[in-house]
């Protein structure tokens, strides 16, 4: 079985799925916002890129569609690698 990690802390570029959103100690709404989004369990994801400064936010690939994630929402992220 595969170490599971937040996304924040993701390497760049490793093929990840979503194992699920823990988003305890952060709004109520964050949890929710990010399933509608896609961060559902099994989903493929990486993390493409970082910002230059601090690495806050981070680009994020789910399924086919791409977003920017602050590291506090990425956090809530639970992921491991994807087995093929």
């Amino acid at each position: 079985m595969a170490e599971v990690m937040t996304l924040d802390t993701a390497p760049l570029g490793k093929e990840l799925e979503v194992v699920r959103v823990k988003a305890e100690g952060a709004p109520e709404s964050w949890d929710i916002w990010l399933e509608e989004i896609g961060f559902t369990p099994g989903e493929p994801c990486m993390v493409l890129q970082r910002a230059a400064l601090g690495g806050d936010p981070i680009a994020v690939r789910i399924g086919v569609s791409t977003f920017a994630l602050r590291l506090a929402e990425a956090a809530c992220i639970e992921v491991r690698s994807r087995s093929h």
